[in-house]
């Protein structure tokens, strides 16, 4: 360790210093990353807001109304603890209500708008399956608060993932009409999933320091799982020929657009207002 001391004879530890700055860049390093998980919650929780009242039966519009709920409490303890960990002292509604647009770092797969049954079935599909080897994972973690969220996370949308599954099957054994709409649903929605395991260079920090899991390192099993699913539900693998990016920098489909209005709207018209 490197000691020197400064003209008013204050002792100086530049190692110390150095290791105190590091901790400072893995803080702000994870509230990034808690940020963009967080947001990936917060906005396909809305989208599944969406179908409330317009699911194709009651049953569907409690199970996708719960659903939602669950991505929704997430997205809560996500963003307090960005908030928390910059330092910024933002609070959830501070993030969830007062950024634009731009941004906003959920992936696009997210924010894809729900199209028909099937297409949001795909949408879940690819989602859950991630997500759930994602927040095993992440209970392994060193940050104790993204650890016990892993944990309990995996285990709720572990649920999230069986509707799913049990909807691919039903939709793509069903009938000829059921089969072809899965199928195009799992066409529209694939070329967005390559998104959700790209690796920016705060990732790949966190990753290489064993803080967080490695999206990447998790491609193989979420391909395995999935297609398993499809295959045994007599549907296609998609191979995309393109490929969605950009929604981490803050690229936005034109949707996000209607759909972060209608998520800020009461906070816009009444702000501070509380209840």
């Amino acid at each position: 360790m490197t000691t020197t001391t400064d003209p008013a004879g204050v002792r100086l530890d530049a190692d110390a210093d150095a290791d105190a700055d590091s901790d400072i860049d893995i803080d702000l390093d994870l509230a990034v990353h808690a940020l963009r998980l967080g947001d990936d919650a917060l906005v396909l929780g809305q989208r599944l807001c969406e179908w409330i009242t317009r699911a194709p039966t009651i049953e569907e519009d409690l199970a996708l109304s719960n659903i939602a709920l669950d991505l929704i409490g997430q997205a809560r303890l996500l963003l307090t603890h960005a908030g928390r960990l910059d330092g910024t002292g933002r609070d959830e509604d501070t993030l969830a209500y007062t950024r634009t647009g731009r941004e906003f770092t959920n992936t696009l797969l997210t924010e894809l708008p729900n199209g028909d049954f099937a297409t949001t079935i795909a949408r879940q599909l690819a989602y859950t399956h991630y997500t759930v080897a994602y927040y095993e994972a992440l209970g392994g973690c060193a940050d104790p608060d993204l650890a016990a969220f892993g944990r309990r996370a995996a285990k709720e949308v572990a649920f999230h993932r069986m509707h799913a599954d049990t909807w691919i099957e039903r939709l793509g054994l069903g009938t000829p009409e059921s089969t072809r709409r899965m199928q195009r649903g799992l066409d529209l929605v694939w070329p967005y999933t390559a998104e959700l395991f790209d690796e920016d260079d705060l990732v790949r920090r966190l990753a290489a320091a064993g803080t967080v899991p490695s999206p990447a390192a998790l491609r193989p099993r979420w391909e395995e799982s999935t297609a398993r699913v499809i295959t045994e539900a007599g549907l296609t693998v998609p191979v995309p020929r393109w490929r969605a990016q950009g929604g981490r920098s803050g690229l936005r489909t034109e949707e996000f657009a209607s759909l972060i209005a209608e998520l800020q709207s009461v906070h816009r018209q009444f702000p501070g207002g509380t209840w």
